[in-house]
This record gives C-alpha cells, sequence and structure tokens, in this order.
C-alpha cells in the first residue's frame, strides 16, 4: 500500500463508535453493534498510513491509532510479521478484532478450576473483512498468529480502555501467570497514551 490514504474512513469509525458509547449501551450491544461498525472499517484497506503498517523483525507491533480522551477506549493496529505470535494471553475489557489485510489465527483457551489452560476448540481464522469479539463475558484468554511464514498481515483491535495502560496477563498452559502492560509500538511519535513504562514502575 502506498501512503496515500482516505483518514475520513477512521474518523467516521471513532466518531460512530463514540456515539455508541454515549448511549450507555450493554457489554452485548456493543461487541454487536461496535463489532458491525469496525467491519464497516475494514472492509476497505485504503485508509491506515504506512507509518502504522510497518512489521519489525523482533516482535509484532502494537500501533495506536487513536485513544479516546477519556479513554474509553483505544484503536490499535496490530501488524504481524511473518510468523510471528503472541504469548496466551488476556485482555480484562471487551474488544474487537478486524481483519484488515493478510490473516491470522486465533486460538480461545478456557481454564480448568485447577487453573490449568486448554485449548478452546479449534483456532479461528481471520480473513479481511472478519471481525471477532472478546472480552470476560465471551471468552478473554487466547493466542494469536499471523496465518502467514512468508509476509506480514495486519488486524486493527478496538478495546474498552486505553488498552496499553492495562494490566493484564501472559500465561504458561500450567495456568501461571505472569503481568504484563503492553505500552505501544509508536516510540518515534510522541503518544501521551502510553502510560506503561510510568505504570511499571508503580
Amino acid at each position: 500500500m502506498s501512503d496515500s490514504h482516505n483518514p475520513q474512513r477512521l474518523r467516521e469509525f471513532v466518531t460512530a463508535l463514540a456515539a455508541l458509547l454515549d448511549s450507555k449501551p450493554a457489554e452485548a450491544e456493543i461487541l454487536r453493534d461496535g463489532g458491525a461498525l469496525l467491519q464497516q472499517l475494514v472492509a476497505v484497506d485504503d485508509w491506515l498510513p504506512d507509518a502504522y503498517a510497518q512489521p519489525q523483525p523482533e516482535r509484532y507491533q502494537q500501533y495506536l491509532l487513536h485513544a479516546d480522551s477519556a479513554e474509553r477506549f483505544s484503536i490499535v493496529s496490530f501488524v504481524w510479521g511473518p510468523g510471528q505470535a503472541t504469548p496466551i494471553h488476556n485482555h480484562t475489557v471487551w474488544g474487537l478484532i478486524g481483519m484488515l489485510r493478510g490473516a491470522e489465527y486465533s486460538q480461545p483457551y478456557k481454564a480448568f478450576d485447577d487453573g490449568r489452560l486448554q485449548a478452546d476448540g479449534a483456532p479461528h481464522k481471520l480473513l479481511p473483512g472478519a471481525v471477532e469479539a472478546i472480552s470476560p463475558t465471551v471468552g478473554d484468554i487466547h493466542k494469536v498468529h499471523n496465518a502467514f511464514d512468508d509476509r506480514a498481515s495486519i488486524s486493527i483491535h478496538v478495546y474498552g480502555a486505553n488498552i496499553g495502560a492495562v494490566r493484564r496477563s501472559v500465561y504458561a498452559e500450567d495456568g501461571s501467570r505472569k503481568p504484563f502492560i503492553s505500552g505501544y509500538s509508536n516510540t518515534h511519535l510522541p503518544n501521551i497514551w502510553d502510560r506503561s513504562i510510568e505504570l511499571k514502575n508503580t
């Protein structure tokens, strides 16, 4: 993709999602109606600037596209280099994942009473235009990886918080967990929403 893009699409999505949240909907409505809005956004791949679509060889990238001023939601482009994957992790808030470019697999996990984790069904393959919902109420623990070993993939994630500042967990399959705060990959740009360093020191 060239860096000529249509930023109006993202602005329209932000405005529509903010209006939805202003109505104080139940989470099920956010996932349904917000998911429909995100599906419209990722249905056309002409709006994401190149600066927010760059893979890096060391790990997947999380570029902040927008943070609501009240931190009710954030929008992130996840850029997967060839073969890159997350650890098993949670989110603690509602989220929507829309596939923009390439493809990815999302493997959900469920926890047993003793804390152990087990894959919950087959991985979900997300293709461009597809949207998946996550939250503590519908399933919040998963592992994600790029479906391709020879090219990058990009998905657009929307979360019900400033996700880069949320305390979350990564898991081993025995259920042991390690806390983390993801921050964002926009280190080349001033980003007042990336509070990960200050939070790690508290």
